[in-house]
């Protein structure tokens, strides 16, 4: 593995130094085109704030695609760009996880990193349960995003008291500030925007296997509506800004890497693996089902048990959250076309710029050369996505960043360099 590492970074180091011995031609004066970019705002989830491996922390917060976008935005006129960083001493945030090692047979050690976090204390709210708080964050803000927010949190007065990571940017002790995410973040004024909300409105049933009511897709009504009142506050005053549709979150490594034929290899004397469905019946799982990253960690297969070996016996079927059936499936891709039907629309009608997420990510996941180097959704090695098999790596913020800037330029006439993605790291390696 070492070998093959030091073989990837001199082929990275050729490939640099050829690009650096080409002439350059035709340089491109960085305008601002139609858009005025003095305060650059981002609004969104977990994407937005930079999370990665499965947690907020520092490096990653620093590696934001709308902190990317911020400083190229510089050389138009655009203006500083506060984020709200974790302290050095706080420099791991929530905890994230880690690649320590590799097993014996070339399986990925992942451990938790637990030192010098920001949190706090935890608090139990009923009907939602426990809250982890966090160190407060004081200082100005232009990057707004917030993981686990979801669309319709944007206007819920009370959403701080269920959100840490939100709560610790207002004022005040926990339980006393109702202000709504929309009007904090729109309190100061701002004369451009990004905007990728409506991710967790589907990925919280994708990610638990379309298990639980309390997973449930916002219904696509409620996501038309509510999508519609954010923009308008978000233009009111003439501010104009970018929109970017909700990715496919089932070509991801979280869904791709843990595999019937992965199952089979590693437990190649078994007849079937069983699951339970939607339905709470239970059957042979086929190729047709996908399994969650999670299972690999959560769960041994053909682990003992009164009821039978886990997964091995109908009778301790791997459960219906770290599987999505064909029903399930069918639900997530549905509900994914709308909510971006409504996002061209509302983009549309807003003469906003929009970045077609959906399609360019599944791009890059098939695999697409970067710098002479091919990305992909392939866990790990792919060096696209992150430890969490979700969110992404420097990298893929980075070539996130750059597609931003793309759509942009195109609709408001600008012409803000794009970032070197050379210069940020896929998957770190032990």
């Amino acid at each position: 593995m070492k070998s093959y590492i030091v073989k990837s970074v001199l082929a990275v180091a050729v490939v640099a130094m050829a690009a650096s011995c080409k002439p350059e031609f035709d340089k491109v004066t960085p305008t601002k085109g139609s858009a005025d970019f003095t305060r650059y705002i981002a609004l969104g989830n977990s994407l937005t704030s930079g999370f990665a491996d499965g947690g907020l922390y520092l490096e990653g917060q620093q590696n934001s695609f709308p902190g990317m976008i911020a400083e190229q935005m510089k050389l138009v006129g655009g203006g500083s760009f506060a984020t709200p960083y974790f302290s050095a001493a706080q420099a791991n945030g929530t905890g994230y996880v880690k690649l320590t090692g590799f097993t014996a047979t070339g399986s990925p050690v992942i451990t938790k990193e637990t030192s010098n976090l920001a949190v706090t204390g935890q608090t139990t709210v009923p009907g939602v349960g426990a809250v982890t708080l966090y160190a407060k964050y004081t200082g100005d803000i232009n990057n707004y995003g917030v993981p686990g927010v979801k669309l319709v949190h944007a206007m819920f007065p009370g959403y701080a008291s269920v959100n840490g990571l939100y709560e610790r940017l207002l004022t005040g002790a926990y339980g006393t500030n109702n202000t709504t995410y929309l009007e904090f973040a729109t309190t100061k004024p701002y004369t451009f925007f990004s905007m990728w909300l409506g991710n967790n409105d589907i990925l919280g049933y994708a990610s638990a296997g379309g298990d639980g009511a309390a997973n449930a897709p916002t219904t696509k009504t409620t996501f038309a509506s509510t999508y519609a009142a954010v923009v308008a506050k978000l233009v009111e005053k003439g501010a104009k800004g970018v929109v970017a549709t909700i990715p496919d979150v089932l070509t991801t490594p979280y869904f791709r890497t843990v595999t019937l034929a992965t199952l089979k290899a590693a437990v190649p004397a078994a007849p079937a693996f069983y699951i339970k469905t939607s339905t709470g019946a239970t059957r042979a799982a086929t190729d047709a089902d996908l399994f969650t990253l999670t299972l690999s960690s959560d769960n041994v297969i053909g682990g003992t048990s009164p009821l039978g070996p886990y997964g091995l016996a109908p009778t301790n079927p791997i459960e219906s959250k770290y599987v999505l059936d064909p029903d399930e499936i069918a639900v997530v891709k549905d509900f994914v076309a709308a909510y971006n039907a409504t996002i061209r629309s509302v983009a549309s009608a807003n003469g906003l710029a929009l970045f077609d997420a959906y399609t360019v990510l599944n791009e890059y996941s098939a695999g697409k050369k970067v710098n002479g180097v091919t990305v992909s959704a392939a866990y790990i090695r792919g060096n696209l996505f992150s430890l969490d098999g979700i969110h992404l790596t420097p990298m893929g913020y980075a070539l996130v960043a750059n597609e931003f800037i793309k759509s942009i330029n195109a609709k408001y006439g600008s012409s803000i360099p794009s970032v070197d993605v050379s210069k940020y790291r896929g998957v770190k390696y032990p």
